[in-house]
């Protein structure tokens, strides 16, 4: 079994010294490279350079350079898919976006991490665990999200959270480690009202 089969079936794997799996991880940081030195006015070449480096994408995202990936082909975005600056992605396992996401600036989405045992960590071992966002999901800014989370549809994570379980879906999650704070209610739906005579 080849060390990308074990990285895949969430095996311990050697992600320091495998050949293969450096040289995926090259060109795909090599892109990643080329995007972040693009303008902001190439919206086309961004789009174009997204879909050769991602594993499968909506017809409408914006992905704010700069962006980092480990692999890229294991990140599928859903439709209307936005990341503001700095958001990296370690996809060694899985990474999938529903519809409708929204990413604030200086987040993390990590399926990596590594033994507590000192010798696997300097064998150049890690693991990958899958991440799964839903549809609707608002992470605010400086989210760390760890290997193997699922988090629910219609969520909001609250900025500077890190999020090591999964979090249901239609709640405000918060904090570190993060928590449901609450349900999102009706109630939320008025919470930026503007009547047309306020203004």
């Amino acid at each position: 079994m080849t060390e990308r089969e074990k990285m895949q079936q969430g095996w311990l794997y050697d992600a320091n010294y495998d050949e293969e799996l450096i040289a995926v991880r090259t060109r795909c940081k090599d892109l990643c490279f080329e995007y972040n030195q693009l303008r902001p006015s190439q919206i086309s070449d961004q789009e174009e350079m997204i879909r050769r480096l991602l594993g499968k994408t909506g017809n409408r995202f914006c992905i704010t350079a700069p962006f980092w990936c480990d692999y890229g082909c294991n990140i599928k975005i859903g439709e209307n898919f936005y990341t503001n600056h700095n958001c990296v992605i370690l996809d060694g396992a899985k990474v999938t976006f529903g519809d409708n996401v929204f990413i604030a600036p200086n987040c993390i989405f990590s399926t990596a991490g590594h033994p507590l045992d000192s010798a696997q960590r300097n064998r150049g071992l890690e693991y990958a665990y899958p991440i799964t966002v839903g549809d609707n999901v608002w992470f605010g800014a400086s989210v760390t999200v760890l290997p193997g989370v699922t988090i629910g549809s219609n969520t909001v994570i609250g900025a500077g959270s890190v999020v090591n379980r999964d979090i249901p879906a239609g709640v405000v999650a918060v904090g570190n480690p993060c928590r449901v704070l609450r349900k999102i209610t009706e109630e939320d739906k008025k919470k930026y009202w503007r009547n047309e005579n306020e203004i």
